[in-house]
């Protein structure tokens, strides 16, 4: 089941000459990890601000669990999550007031000036949430006094309070040092299982989209490439062997032989595909002094469609 359809979507922009998004289709299935992916200026931000309520489109059908983004844009907003790119908590509150003004605004609970106050289901479901991205201890703590990582996991909490079908996340690591972030992907992980989220990522940090189920990349308004991480890499790179051999001449000859190309380096690079590894060894007399298997990373595949100037060959 398609949880978010994008059918024909167009944004004109009153003061630009072309389209910021000229007629684009994807769709996202229910459960699913999904990464948009694309250069500065290419349409991404215009995309998401449309799927998530902020900006109307100009032509073209969008939905969200079945509920068109602009005819029934209440509903869109009671399915959806978001983690914006900056953060947004007040921070005068403590991180649980935070979470309760989130909750009330929503309708899910009548507004009380205490924690103990609030309705058992209130409070069981912040504790819930609070143990499973690892707040509990910093709940009742002024924002200012939480790291940025603390913060960012508050963020998740109070976007899922109202327990989302989708959840955005638009650069949720941006600011993060290494240790937050894994540590951040570690409780989304965490949410994704228990609840059955489905995670739409947008991130600067390509590694951080090498798990997802699905990659679509948008660019100069026009979905380019869509695919599972492994089809991208399949379709922009190839996966290589790096050889040598202090017979290098007679390596050279047996991989001609082989049909396998190759090109000289520093070493003798062997791009294969359809063959395996252990294929290629197997059938090697020559005695080696190097070897490496190189694969290929999202990351290598995306720079390499950006070096291709945004066309794949």
């Amino acid at each position: 089941m398609n949880i978010i359809e994008v059918n024909s979507l167009v944004k004109q922009y009153d003061s630009a000459k072309e389209p910021a998004v000229k007629g684009i289709d994807f769709s996202v299935n229910e459960g699913e990890f999904f990464a948009f992916l694309g250069p500065n200026g290419a349409g991404k931000t215009t995309t998401i601000s449309i799927l998530t309520t902020t900006l109307s489109k100009t032509k073209g059908e969008v939905k969200i669990a079945g509920f068109d983004v602009e005819t029934q844009a209440k509903h869109v907003r009671e399915k959806v999550g978001i983690i914006f790119q900056q953060p947004s908590l007040d921070p005068q509150l403590s991180a649980e007031e935070n979470i309760r003004f989130h909750a009330c605004l929503y309708g899910m609970f009548s507004y009380r000036p205490t924690f103990k106050m609030m309705p058992v289901a209130y409070r069981n479901r912040v504790m819930d949430l609070a143990e499973i991205v690892g707040i509990q201890d910093s709940l009742f703590k002024p924002i200012k006094k939480l790291s940025g990582g603390m913060q960012r996991k508050l963020e998740i909490i109070r976007s899922l309070i109202h327990t989302p079908s989708v959840l955005f996340l638009d650069e949720p690591t941006q600011g993060l040092d290494a240790v937050s972030r894994r540590s951040l992907w570690e409780y989304i992980d965490n949410v994704r299982k228990q609840y059955g989220t489905t995670v739409f990522l947008t991130t600067h940090y390509i590694d951080e989209a090498e798990k997802v189920d699905k990659v679509c990349i948008i660019n100069h308004g026009k979905i380019a490439i869509s695919g599972s991480p492994e089809e991208m890499k399949h379709n922009l790179l190839k996966q290589q062997l790096v050889l040598d051999s202090d017979d290098r001449d007679g390596l050279i000859t047996e991989l001609s032989n082989m049909g396998l190309f190759h090109k000289t380096e520093n070493h003798i690079i062997v791009p294969y595909q359809e063959i395996t590894v252990q294929d290629v060894i197997a059938k090697l007399k020559t005695r080696l002094s190097v070897l490496n298997i190189e694969e290929p990373s999202l990351e290598d595949a995306y720079i390499e469609y950006l070096k291709l100037g945004g066309e794949v060959a």
